[in-house]
């Protein structure tokens, strides 16, 4: 199943005024990175998947419609997947954006070029 292009394109538009975002395909989704960061990816099963600090994980997913990432069998604290159900208005979708640009922004840049020691 491919992504869906329209979520994309409504998340194209609220990051793209965002300094050091760029897009990536991802796991068959697509991902906007911030400085080499994942902030958030449009989901090949939908909705999407969105980076925010792991403390706010539990009370994030008791307080909306997200539900922690699965990933290879396993949960993944920090990494939320968030139905399309919850993202039908731009106010829904700009605050996932928010959350997740914001903490990708607050982790250290990955760059090209890095060294890798």
């Amino acid at each position: 199943m491919a992504y869906d292009e329209d979520l994309a394109n409504r998340l194209r538009e609220l990051v793209g005024g965002e300094p050091g975002v760029r897009e990536q395909s991802m796991f068959g989704g697509l991902a906007f990175l911030v400085e080499g960061n994942m902030a958030i990816a449009v989901s090949r099963q939908g909705g999407v998947l969105v980076r925010v600090d792991p403390t706010d994980s539990d009370g994030l997913v008791a307080s909306t419609g997200a539900e922690v990432a699965v990933m290879g069998g396993r949960r993944m604290r920090g990494w939320l997947r968030v139905a399309p159900e919850h993202l039908q208005t731009t106010r829904q979708l700009a605050t996932w954006v928010q959350r997740g640009v914001g903490y990708a922004r607050s982790l250290p840049v990955k760059g090209r070029g890095r060294s890798r020691r």
